[in-house]
């Protein structure tokens, strides 16, 4: 069905291959974080395209935000089901995801080839753009997500309880305090809404919910039964994937507890891979596949990338599909909005734990670390430098001072 002139074509369908196609350009182009590759897919659908009207654009992004894992990636797999079904929500991922997963599985191999991490400088510079990189993002999110006394008040208790617990239990205990909090204490308010053109049955959505539950608690279950390493890899970063919420560089506490204290990763190598993920554009959650490439034992190389990959993805496929159809009852329920405000105001301070430790830890050891830091940080946040050019000179810097020494 064509659109008429000025309305959006939000009845037509297009073939999986065309989704593809698309997200894979966008995929390759889409540099600066989430919020960005938010406006670089409003531009694209409805703007240039006219898939969606922005009502419903702006409909997909409430939904993405409420539910934890990657915000852009989950908007993008909605679009691609809403457009071509379940094959397109898979095509749709594969186009935006692949690009910048492929690198980062590249550059693992790099970084293992290297071996000792602590003499190279440049990989160093790397662990210092990521402080810079933290600390812009926990300042965007503290104005966002905690405007007020009460929200900056769970950030900080979230930060404590996160550094006294320093385990995937602290960083959840945040989260769902976080979330109890708001529910009894901060206002929520419900958000008019018109329903989504959803093509999908709710069959599959019940199904999508009963499989991230089924996974959720299940794999421990299985792991702990039969003793598999690769399980044990697969569950700790579905694990991540199911519980993040704010997406992006929140992931960073629950990866960094997943990998570095049991071993797997080396904390040098941790920060190196972050840092480099930084430059590359597409969503952040394909560090996982850098994680796994560089893992300490199989599976790693690029079976390790893709096993990660598809463990901290898979919880967003279920959880973009699952609650489609019945998005309109949880709008209609302040409850809900309120739950979010105190989730969101936890992870805040999860961040911010994660700040300084593993990062500013692992990272600033010299006045010379700081004045780069800090460099890079008025480069994000006075200049609008892009991350990959400040991930570029940040590792030059390191390097540049190495050479003085």
């Amino acid at each position: 069905m064509t659109a008429a002139a000025g309305q959006p074509d939000i009845d037509a369908s297009d073939s999986p291959l065309k989704v593809f196609l698309i997200f894979l350009r966008l995929g390759l182009t889409s540099f600066g974080g989430p919020v960005a590759h938010l406006g670089f897919f409003r531009a694209e659908f409805v703007g240039r395209r006219r898939w969606l009207s922005e009502e419903h654009y702006a409909d997909i992004v409430a939904l993405s935000q409420f539910l934890p894992g990657p915000a852009s990636s989950k908007v993008g797999i909605m679009i691609g089901v809403m457009r071509a079904g379940i094959p397109g929500a898979l095509a749709a991922w594969l186009g935006f995801t692949s690009p910048s997963a492929l690198a980062l599985i590249a550059f693992g191999y790099g970084v293992s080839a290297v071996g000792d991490l602590a003499d190279a400088s440049w990989l160093h510079g790397l662990k210092i753009v990521a402080v810079a990189v933290v600390a812009q993002a926990v300042w965007n999110m503290a104005k966002t997500l905690c405007p007020d006394r009460e929200r900056l008040a769970i950030a900080a208790a979230a930060t404590v309880l996160a550094l006294s617990v320093p385990s995937t239990l602290g960083q959840v205990g945040a989260i769902v305090a976080g979330g109890l909090i708001g529910r009894f204490f901060l206002p929520g308010e419900a958000i008019a809404f018109t329903p989504l053109p959803v093509r999908i049955s709710r069959a599959w959505s019940v199904g999508a919910i009963v499989l991230f539950f089924a996974l959720l608690f299940g794999l421990p279950l299985v792991v702990s039964s039969t003793g598999s390493h690769a399980l044990a890899v697969f569950d700790a970063f579905y694990r991540s994937g199911s519980l993040v919420f704010g997406g992006g560089h929140v992931v960073l506490p629950l990866l960094q507890a997943a990998t570095v204290q049991p071993g797997w990763v080396g904390n040098d190598a941790f920060l190196a891979g972050y840092g480099a993920a930084q430059a590359v554009p597409g969503p952040l959650f394909t560090f996982a596949a850098y994680l796994g490439a560089v893992m300490s034992q199989p599976p790693n190389g690029w079976a390790g990338g893709l096993l990660c990959l598809a463990g901290i993805f898979l919880p967003s496929f279920f959880l973009a599909i699952g609650p489609l159809p019945f998005w309109s009852w949880f709008r209609q329920h302040p409850a809900m909005r309120s739950v979010l405000k105190g989730v969101n105001a936890a992870v805040v301070g999860l961040l911010l734990a994660a700040l300084y430790t593993p990062v500013w830890t692992s990272a600033i050891h010299a006045p010379a670390d700081f004045a780069i830091a800090a460099v890079a940080l008025l480069l994000l946040v006075s200049w609008k430098a892009p991350p990959w050019l400040v991930v570029i000179l940040g590792a030059a810097g390191a390097f540049a001072v190495t050479l003085r020494l």
